[in-house]
């Protein structure tokens, strides 16, 4: 039986996350990729990397858990994509405490490291919860030895997130599997689902001071906070507006489409997770290069006449090459000008919910997302980011 929250956070907590840690995109979302190969002579540097594995319970009392990830989650892409150099991230998505086996500690990888963000979304709105055990030592464990890591100059940020007593697991106690996952690298951020009194909160601090990381105690029912806007309707026509310039090729071309338009009725049921959605598909972290000739086609070396006809979208393949180039190149320009509308109502958009929040003394102190983003903030400083002042 989970236990119900006793009490709203007290204060903010350092949050718990840790954070991302993306490397060079993989050739198919699913693909767990290693270490990045050093570039070659007279070929530029592949991105700064950024990988953030998250790591849910999933047990019977962790609902609200789950939907404040769903939500925003593109507000934790829309974080990360303020940052400079534009980092290259990819994203892993664990549960743990409900289905699985007593074996594998009940925790489930539902998808390793991908560049694929509306997978990430699609196994996220996918989850349920119900009963079970929460191994924390196991979930870290897993993490750590189970997704490709980037190398030493990529930010290897991971949260644990949970309410239940973080000292259950005997095969893999959390002081020797967080321990090693710092030794590793790899910084290790608890968010524990309760209040800071609470007496299991103890055993979520040290999981985070020995992964060198940040602890956060969060209000998961009532501690998400999002404002409505005038902006959020316009923002998601463009989301839909910019499906309409994705020229999808290959084999994942038609689950890629669906998935996307998927994703898209999903943040639909809250008019502030469609809007942040916008702003993700507008900006530089929402990659589709591994299906989408325009984003492809801004990889170097990219030649559209070697691309197969059978594998182009249909209403490409009986154009000349001519044809097939310059329609490239017109809907490169449709997406571009779309992406500026998107930003630029996303500017209003900002500057509306932080007047709104101060006017009627909303604070996120105590949300997810809030913890996420003030801890990968910090944590890929550290690895040479920057980004704007709040």
């Amino acid at each position: 039986m989970r236990r119900p929250l006793l009490r709203p956070v007290a204060r903010p907590a350092a949050l718990a996350l840790a954070a991302l840690a993306l490397v060079a995109a993989p050739s198919r979302a699913d693909d767990v990729v290693g270490p990045p190969s050093p570039p070659s002579a007279g070929r530029p540097a592949a991105p700064k990397a950024i990988d953030l594995a998250i790591c849910l319970d999933t047990s019977g009392s962790m609902a609200g858990l789950i939907h404040a990830a769903r939500v925003k989650l593109w507000e934790v892409v829309n974080e990360l994509a303020t940052a400079r150099p534009m980092p290259a991230l990819r994203v892993a998505l664990l549960t743990y405490g409900s289905a699985g086996s007593e074996a594998d500690g009940y925790v489930i990888v539902q998808t390793p490291f991908t560049t694929d963000l509306d997978l990430v979304s699609e196994r996220l709105f996918a989850l349920g919860t119900a009963g079970g055990t929460e191994y924390v030592g196991r979930v870290v464990k897993t993490a750590v030895d189970k997704l490709g890591w980037g190398g030493p100059d990529a930010a290897k940020i991971l949260f644990v997130a949970g309410n239940e007593s973080a000292d259950q697991d005997r095969t893999a106690p959390f002081r020797d599997v967080v321990g090693h996952a710092f030794g590793l690298g790899v910084r290790v951020n608890a968010i524990y689902c309760g209040g800071a009194d609470d007496g299991d909160a103890g055993g979520w601090r040290e999981v985070a001071l020995l992964g060198h990381g940040r602890y956060a105690s969060i209000d998961h029912d009532h501690g998400t906070v999002a404002v409505a806007t005038p902006f959020d309707a316009d923002l998601a026509a463009l989301s839909s507006q910019l499906n309409g310039t994705y020229l999808a090729y290959g084999d994942r071309a038609k689950d890629a489409l669906e998935r996307q338009a998927a994703q898209d009725r999903n943040a639909a049921a809250a008019p502030a997770a469609a809007a942040g959605r916008a702003v993700s598909k507008a900006g530089g972290l929402y990659d589709a290069g591994s299906w989408d000739l325009v984003d492809k086609s801004r990889e170097e070396g990219f030649d559209l006449a070697k691309v197969p006809v059978e594998q182009l979208p249909e209403a490409m393949r009986a154009m000349t090459p001519e044809q097939r180039a310059a329609h490239l190149e017109a809907k490169k320009a449709e997406r571009a000008a779309l992406q500026a509308k998107v930003k630029e109502l996303d500017a209003k958009r900002a500057a509306f919910v932080k007047a709104e929040m101060a006017k009627q003394g909303l604070d996120d102190s105590k949300a997810f997302d809030k913890a996420v983003r003030d801890a990968v903030r910090e944590q890929a400083a550290e690895k040479g980011f920057e980004f704007p002042a709040k």
